[in-house]
């Protein structure tokens, strides 16, 4: 498959901010040049039902109904606009991981003390055994105050996939509202929304569904859509609505002012192109390579696994243990010398004092890839 990553890197950071195909691309392309052919017939005449086709083929791919998506330029606009809507006080506590995302982390950390409600933070060390054991732990951290569980359904520093389905069902019945990032799952892992059962889901087309860079989705169940106020307010709201879709979550999204639609516009090409070309094949032998790359990362001195494969995808993790001379360096600088002298873009992520190698496995890659990344690792860590 033809994606447009410069020759001669060994890309091995698909999960950070993707990757398109060509023709993906090319569409994507098409658009912008359309859109600048006729600015004014498309962005006004045009847009509003390009959108709702969009959005209907990603609904269709998520398992949600197309009323109760929107797209986003990012997880991090969606978590954003979610926790300046809630309205917590002093009374309420906010329960999350250790494993969270930085910036999203950050959105509910800013504004905490604004609002006066407290952060719980639920250790969960690693590795875990089994998603029961995540399950307790997370729910070890729920208490009568708990208002909201913000949790990634898998973890970006640590690629560890969550239970999030058996966690929104507890939380569901103790009345208790549900943040789901789901950054890394569209295109990696099935998606139902619907069977996850989170109050609010959030994710990104432009990672592994490899549609173009900043276009993501914002899932929001029908019973608390109206607690969402709008992050940026537009032309979506007020008597004047520039496009009335009949829903204030619709029309909050659908026109936050003059913006290139184009990525959004592109997510059903890139739909297309998985469909097209069986990824859920593609996906497995994705996690093969990436199965293969612990195992074989794990023969190194000082090199350790940290997930059974079951409880990753296409993103594997593995920790530069005590004994390991690149335990003492700094991430960046591994990272770097990664890159400087072996040319293997991944990601080296410090979690909790420790230092883990997040590899991600997408089409383009090869056995060749794997080892590449173990020539490296065994050069870093000798």
């Amino acid at each position: 498959m033809d994606f447009l990553l410069e020759p001669g890197v060994v890309f091995l950071n698909h999960g950070s901010f993707g990757a398109c195909p060509r023709e993906v691309h090319d569409e994507y392309q098409r658009l912008q040049r359309r859109l600048e052919a006729q600015p004014v017939r498309f962005l006004q005449r045009e847009l509003p039902d390009l959108l709702r086709l969009a959005r209907a083929e990603l609904a269709r791919f998520v398992g949600s109904d197309e009323r109760d998506v929107v797209f986003v330029p990012n997880p991090t606009f969606a978590v954003n606009e979610i926790a300046r809507s809630l309205e917590l006080t002093a009374d309420d506590e906010v329960l999350m991981s250790d494993h969270e995302y930085g910036a999203c982390r950050n959105a509910w950390l800013f504004l905490a003390p604004k609002a006066g409600f407290s952060i719980v933070e639920a250790p969960v060390p690693l590795p875990v055994a089994s998603n029961e054991e995540i399950v307790e732990r997370l729910w070890a951290g729920v208490t009568d105050r708990t208002r909201v569980m913000f949790l990634s359904h898998i973890t970006s520093p640590t690629a560890l996939t969550v239970p999030v389905a058996e966690v929104c069902r507890r939380a569901r019945r103790r009345g208790i509202i549900t943040v789901i990032d789901g950054a890394h799952v569209p295109g990696q892992l099935d998606l139902d929304v619907t069977a996850v059962g989170a109050d609010f889901y959030v994710a990104t087309c432009h990672k592994w569904i490899c549609a173009p860079k900043g276009s993501a989705f914002f899932h929001a169940r029908r019973e608390v859509q109206h607690l969402i106020e709008p992050l940026v307010v537009g032309w979506g709201w007020g008597d004047d609505r520039q496009f009335n879709r009949g829903s204030d979550f619709l029309d909050f999204h659908e026109w936050l002012g003059t913006d290139d639609p184009s990525a959004y516009l592109t997510v059903p090409t890139a739909i297309a192109f998985q469909q097209a070309n069986d990824w859920p094949s593609v996906r497995s032998q994705c996690h093969g390579l990436a199965v293969e790359a612990v195992s074989r990362a794990a023969e190194l001195p000082g090199v350790e696994p940290v997930h059974p494969p079951e409880m990753f995808a296409q993103m594997a993790l593995v920790e530069l243990a005590g004994n390991a001379a690149a335990s003492r360096d700094d991430p960046q600088a591994i990272q770097a010398r990664l890159y400087r002298e072996h040319r293997i873009e991944v990601p080296v992520v410090s979690w909790n004092g420790r230092r883990f190698v997040r590899a991600s496995f997408q089409a383009y890659n090869t056995a060749d890839d794997v080892d590449a990344l173990v020539t490296g690792l065994r050069a870093v860590t000798a």
